[in-house]
């Protein structure tokens, strides 16, 4: 059954402050930022989507080391490709052989399974029991959505367009993220291979409000203050922003990334497949501009995502931002450089 539109998933799950501090696999969200937000009264949300079983419970048991707030899990719906044929495996490792040679590494292998094994994730959310476990990429099917029912855990989809929001309601879920154009990271469209809606965030939400009678909370953009104030004036029931934590003092973002982040307010980003083979919104750099006039060597998500790690991987210990997936949303400003604790309280001030 869907909730009543005046059920408030945040009041239930007793949160000081409508925030979700988004999930940011690969590194942004440690443990110390998820165990931070959740601490100061908003709900840390883990990207696990890059984690095996072990690894998920691993991270769950060091947060609740440090809190014993409500936090979040996130995964990716899985779309399983079949193996991508040798010819377009070649295409790729010739367009990106010179990036190879100059972070000295040997030439890419690259063998199913592009990604984790998803049961087994989720069954570690089962076991886990987190306040909350949120998707991207789809629908989660309907005998994930009667398991996580019966455990008593809240599902959150993520909509990048109206159907996708209706999808998700149908589907059974607790509340939907709404996520706009201006979000960094990867885009929630459930289509890999669909051309990007663009949808802003104000402009999604006022599709959604009155339609969709689920908790809508609003993502793109959010940096300030005045922002979170508008979402929620707008209809929104609560915010996700990403973007402003990762500089924060317990982020697991990289050095030359962090780097990357504070050199300009200014910064320029647009949306990309080169890194996965998804579209994603990243800073501007040397490899997503270089790649994103090669389309036929991008492999397809998440071939594309496996494919790429030894590169991004290599740019980091290198210190050079060059060949890093930057995520970052279209939100101007400095980023605070203090503890997550900090940035809540001066986001909710007034």
């Amino acid at each position: 059954m869907s909730a009543p539109m005046d059920s408030n998933l945040f009041q239930q799950l007793g949160l000081k402050h409508p925030l979700i501090v988004a999930p940011m696999a690969g590194g942004p969200s440690s443990v110390e930022l998820v165990a931070a937000a959740s601490a100061a009264g908003s709900l840390g949300a883990m990207g696990g989507a890059y984690l095996n079983a072990a690894a998920i419970e691993a991270f769950a048991a060091q947060v609740r080391q440090r809190t014993d707030s409500p936090f979040s899990i996130n995964l990716f719906i899985p779309h399983s490709i079949p193996e991508v044929a040798t010819d377009r495996v070649e295409r790729a490792a010739a367009a990106t052989a010179r990036y190879r040679r100059e972070l000295e590494l040997p030439s890419p292998q690259l063998v199913p399974p592009y990604e984790e094994d998803f049961d087994a994730q989720f069954e570690a959310v089962l076991r886990i029991k987190p306040a909350c476990f949120s998707f991207v990429f789809g629908l989660l099917p309907a005998v994930y959505v009667r398991q996580a029912k019966k455990a008593g855990i809240p599902l959150i989809g993520t909509a990048t367009t109206f159907d996708e929001a209706r999808a998700l309601e149908e589907s059974g879920v607790d509340a939907i993220v709404l996520q706009g154009f201006e979000a960094g990271g990867h885009r929630g469209i459930f289509d890999a291979r669909a051309v990007d809606p663009e949808i802003g965030m104000g402009d999604l939400l006022m599709q959604c409000l009155g339609t969709v009678r689920l908790p809508l909370i609003a993502a793109g953009g959010i940096m300030a203050p005045s922002d979170i104030r508008a979402a929620l004036q707008a209809g929104a029931q609560a915010v996700q922003m990403g973007t402003a934590f990762l500089a924060c003092a317990e982020a697991g973002t990289s050095a030359p990334y962090r780097k990357k982040l504070l050199e300009t307010p200014e910064r320029r980003t647009r949306t990309t497949r080169a890194f996965s083979g998804r579209f994603a919104r990243g800073i501007e750099n040397r490899f997503m501009d270089e790649m994103d006039g090669k389309p036929d060597a991008i492999l397809p998500f998440p071939a594309q995502n496996k494919f790429t790690r030894d590169i991004r991987a290599a740019s980091t210990a290198k210190g050079s931002p060059d060949f890093l997936s930057l995520w970052s949303g279209t939100g101007k400003g400095e980023l605070w450089q203090g503890s997550a604790a900090e940035l809540i309280g001066r986001l909710f001030a007034e």
